[in-house]
């Protein structure tokens, strides 16, 4: 039993998988959401969350030894106190579940918490998954904030492994030094091992990065459809996203001054969508934003009255 066999648990009979013939057992895809780094808006973990309520949960067919990767003391897990007891301790979970589509295709989720070390023994207990199962694609989905408006269609950037996987035009050019993730590092290792990886990334409007953007949610997965080649009903997700829209536009629609920064957000968005530029920045240079003071301090308020939408009423 090698060292990586000990971090995972697979489970050693799964007949969805194993019984597959023809043109079924030659596609498998596995997304991948790994919680804490890339999830702005919490866009990823709301679209895993969705993935898995739309088959009531599927079935756990690989467990990760979440204490060899996790620091307790960094992320703490929850544990409630009742009068003078504790309970219901919400232990983390890295776990494969089984799911399958609207169409009845089965798929892999690997979802959980980001591993906070060992992430190169992750990656290999990863590899025996993805061996073991047959998957032949990995998509992975996450989230950043980004200097643009809530109004304007939710943009993407797309990475892979293997170029022939990007469909669309990159909008960044040249290289980007960036911190990296146990997402990433995932990617490059499977690229290494021949198993393909791809992979897209949600841009947040930053003033909405704490709060839930269910659009953004949306958005994800519909990539996730095309590359996994996967069906999947949106329509929840759709209605949280209108019914935020409009908490959020009835929020702005009383507070001129956030109004006015949303609009500059508008015109930046605008005079880059015109102008084509490189996408080292979405922010269109002659477009000045508000110093991130401002920023701050609008957005706090921004924040605070979605939080407590009744606290302006009867002043």
């Amino acid at each position: 039993m090698t060292q990586e066999s000990r971090l995972v648990h697979i489970v050693d009979e799964v007949p969805d998988l194993d019984e597959r013939t023809g043109a079924d057992r030659d596609a498998l895809t596995m997304v991948l959401v790994l919680d804490g780094f890339l999830d702005a808006g919490n866009a990823a973990a709301r679209a895993a969350q969705h993935l898995a309520d739309l088959d009531d949960g599927g079935l756990v067919v690989a467990t990760f030894d979440v204490d060899q990767f996790h620091d307790y003391r960094a992320r703490r897990p929850a544990v409630s106190f009742v009068r003078d007891h504790y309970e219901a301790y919400d232990a983390p979970r890295l776990v494969v579940r089984l799911l399958h589509d609207s169409g009845g295709t089965p798929y892999l989720l690997l979802q959980g918490p980001e591993p906070d070390n060992r992430w190169e023994a992750f990656c290999r207990a990863v590899k025996d998954v993805v061996e073991r199962f047959g998957v032949t694609r990995t998509v992975a989905m996450g989230s950043v904030p980004m200097a643009v408006p809530h109004t304007r269609p939710i943009a993407l950037t797309s990475h892979a492994n293997d170029p022939s996987l990007i469909t669309g035009e990159s909008p960044w050019r040249g290289e980007l030094r960036i911190p990296s993730s146990a997402q990433a590092l995932l990617e490059v290792r499977l690229g290494e091992w021949g198993h393909a990886a791809m992979g897209f990334v949600a841009h947040i409007p930053h003033y909405l990065a704490q709060l839930d953007f269910p659009r953004a949610s949306a958005a994800l997965l519909e990539q996730v459809e095309i590359a996994g080649r996967l069906t999947i009903d949106l329509s929840g997700l759709n209605a949280d996203a209108e019914d935020r829209d409009a908490e959020v536009a009835r929020y702005l629609s009383a507070n001129e001054e956030l109004g006015d920064v949303v609009a500059a957000l508008e015109r930046q968005y605008d005079a880059f969508e015109r102008a084509e530029e490189s996408g080292a920045s979405l922010l269109a240079a002659d477009e000045p934003l508000p110093s991130g003071e401002e920023l701050g301090q609008q957005f706090e308020q921004f924040l605070a009255g979605l939080e407590n939408p009744d606290d302006d009423k009867g002043t």
